[in-house]
């Protein structure tokens, strides 16, 4: 059996796809599985990092508001189709999975036009125009919220799924983390992240609270900066009176983010598909701070998703001020209820078994099976 995934950009696109292939892997050992990527994403260092193989094609993005850059544009589309076909021709696929990112693009057009079993995994709650396009050449669309169905045009072809996330979620328990990061049972543990970069508005935000919330009792603040700005930060925050600075954990980034997750009592972050999959599949409450300055705002409508089902508290980064959100940690800290029933709310939106319901859809026993029988 012979597999190719396709996504890349950031690692919310990466980290599903990886996901998807680790759970075909554990499930057909000799399958051969192919990553296909830009050499300018993520993907060029996490795909092997993970053990895969992957191969780089031309691929960028649609400019909105620069309309003279789409030259380029259609220019990588053509030379990466080409370029696509070529891996197609020479790999042979059974199936190819899509995750998103403009790489996608080429690779499961010329793929569907192939007859190849083609699928599309789409993150967020407002799906990109990539997979809204490429929607035609699929078998199925796999989704990671109800409201995405709105957008896609054939209902038939639609599966919620959720969406995957990092192994490492799945085999920690909350107590654990919560004693290796030396949280007792009567702290209160608050995460701030902005992202693998890091936030300059949430970095700020926090760099001001900061003595305040440490001087809170029972509260400890693990601060994860983004590498761009922790010496910077860690330089300032170095002026804090000793029995506060011993409250603060400050890291520029941490691989095993799933420890940290699963210790926190409140998580505030911003709100991409994959932050959103990993505090909600850890049943976390949260504040989100969706990032304006993405595509379509799509952070907003993840967050809102969670928001509105009860599971976070939604502050847009045009209303963040040091004030609201000082008073809403307090708040959220100082009425237990409310945080409990914002953990069973998010709780109830993430999913554990993304990749396995992704998997069950793919039909790869009976691929399997099939590409025995060309062999006899």
């Amino acid at each position: 059996m012979k597999i190719i995934m396709t996504g890349g950009g950031t690692g919310g696109h990466i980290y599903p796809a990886i996901s998807i292939a680790d759970k075909i892997r554990r499930k057909h050992p000799d399958a051969e599985i192919l990553f296909i990527g830009t050499e300018r994403g993520m993907e060029k260092n996490l795909v092997p990092q993970n053990g895969y193989d992957i191969r780089f094609i031309s691929a960028s993005g649609i400019h909105r508001r620069h309309f003279h850059r789409n030259f380029k544009t259609l220019v990588d589309f053509i030379k990466g189709t080409a370029q696509a076909k070529q891996i197609l021709d020479e790999f042979r696929p059974d199936v190819v999975i899509g995750t998103g990112g403009y790489v996608c693009g080429p690779v499961i057009r010329a793929a569907g036009r192939r007859g190849i079993r083609t699928f599309l995994h789409e993150q967020n709650a407002l799906p990109g125009l990539t997979n809204r396009l490429l929607e035609r050449y699929a078998e199925k669309v796999f989704l990671s919220f109800p409201e995405s169905k709105a957008y896609f045009k054939q209902p038939n072809k639609l599966v919620v799924t959720g969406n995957p996330i990092r192994k490492g979620f799945l085999f920690v328990g909350p107590g654990n983390g919560r004693d290796r990061l030396g949280l007792g049972d009567s702290d209160f543990g608050v995460l701030c992240f902005g992202g693998s970069l890091g936030s300059e508005r949430i970095n700020s935000v926090i760099e001001e609270i900061g003595e305040k919330l440490l001087a809170v009792p029972k509260l400890r603040l693990f601060f994860i900066t983004g590498r761009k700005h922790f010496d910077e930060i860690k330089q300032r925050m170095s002026a804090l009176p000793d029995e506060l600075a011993q409250k603060l954990t400050l890291r520029p980034y941490v691989d095993d983010m799933n420890e940290y997750l699963l210790a926190a009592d409140l998580v505030i972050g911003r709100a991409g598909a994959l932050t959103i999959a990993e505090i909600t599949a850890c049943g976390k409450p949260s504040i989100l701070i969706p990032s304006p300055n993405v595509t379509g705002n799509h952070q907003y409508y993840n967050a809102k998703v969670v928001a509105d089902r009860g599971g976070a508290v939604l502050i847009e980064e045009k209303d963040l001020t040091e004030e609201k959100l000082f008073g809403t940690i307090l708040r959220l800290m100082n009425h237990k209820p409310s945080l409990n029933a914002m953990a069973s709310a998010s709780a109830s939106i993430g999913r554990l078994d993304s990749a396995e319901a992704i998997y069950d859809h793919l039909g790869l026993s009976n691929e399997r099976n099939e590409t025995i029988r060309k062999h006899i």
